[in-house]
């Protein structure tokens, strides 16, 4: 099992919803985080007083997947995130040891 995290602008959270749906995707878990790349934020002026943006709000999408998923989901997310400008995001893929479905017990890919 793989668990992905991927880490998007805010405004294209129902594009990778809708993208996930579309694979099959229906279990994930969504946060709003905030943080920076490479681009270290952004300067904006308020009251005539400038001042530096660094923590940028984010989306966090969490998934647990099987496998042989993974290829594809990864897919969808890079599709339906991608704007090609800088801060598109960041998406990480981790191995996960064992998932156990807290109602029945169920283990493994089973509990997914």
């Amino acid at each position: 099992m793989k668990k992905i995290e991927a880490i998007v602008q805010p405004f294209k959270l129902e594009d990778i919803k809708e993208a996930l749906k579309n694979v099959g995707i229906d279990g994930m878990t969504i946060s709003e985080v905030r943080g920076h790349g490479r681009q270290k934020g952004h300067k904006e002026v308020y009251r005539g007083q400038e001042y530096h943006v660094d923590l940028l709000p984010k989306t966090k999408f969490e998934l647990v997947i099987p496998d042989e998923r993974l290829e594809e989901v990864l897919e969808a997310i890079m599709a339906a995130a991608r704007t090609g400008k800088i801060g598109d995001g960041k998406i990480f893929v981790f191995d996960v040891g064992e998932a156990i479905r807290i109602r029945n017990g169920d283990r493994g890919q089973d509990a997914l």
